[in-house]
């Protein structure tokens, strides 16, 4: 009987290196005992633009529990739809500077399709589904509410 997949989610109000978190969750997780074969990852970083627009800083808002939920939610369904090892979904709340990274999906699997259609899934449906608020300061000294994600 293959061992039950493994899931995380953690929101950040630091920033946070992408690839020592990886690190970090894969020793801790014990992923390097030969059941996963590949590992897809997704790591998004914040843009100086938007819809034509400099962009000096993103404030970004979440409701506490019920942001978390939503994220689980979304990596239990990777797990129930593909078969894979292991999810992790990490994402940033609070200031964020052009440059810094936003978030980060991952999953592990015995093979690269499954792997990179759940990370697929996890950014995607995080895109959509996740309830974030995000407040732009732009180059111009305005601010505006973004209400639309970006296209894929």
């Amino acid at each position: 009987m293959a061992a039950p997949a493994t899931t995380l989610v953690r929101l950040e109000t630091a920033i946070f290196d992408p690839w020592s978190t990886l690190r970090d969750f894969e020793q801790t997780h014990d992923m390097g005992d030969g059941r996963s074969g590949a590992a897809a990852v997704f790591v998004g970083t914040m843009r100086d633009f938007n819809a034509g627009d400099g962009v000096r800083r993103l404030f970004l808002e979440h409701y506490p529990g019920m942001t978390e939920r939503e994220l689980e939610r979304i990596a239990d369904e990777a797990v129930e739809r593909w078969p894979v090892n292991a999810c992790l979904i990490v994402h940033r709340v609070g200031l964020i500077v052009p440059g810094e990274p936003i978030v980060l999906t991952a999953a592990w699997s015995a093979h690269r399709n499954a792997g990179f259609d759940a990370c697929r899934h996890l950014i995607e449906a995080l895109k959509h589904r996740a309830p974030f608020w995000k407040r732009e300061d732009l180059a111009n000294g305005e601010q505006r509410w973004v209400s639309e994600n970006t296209p894929a």
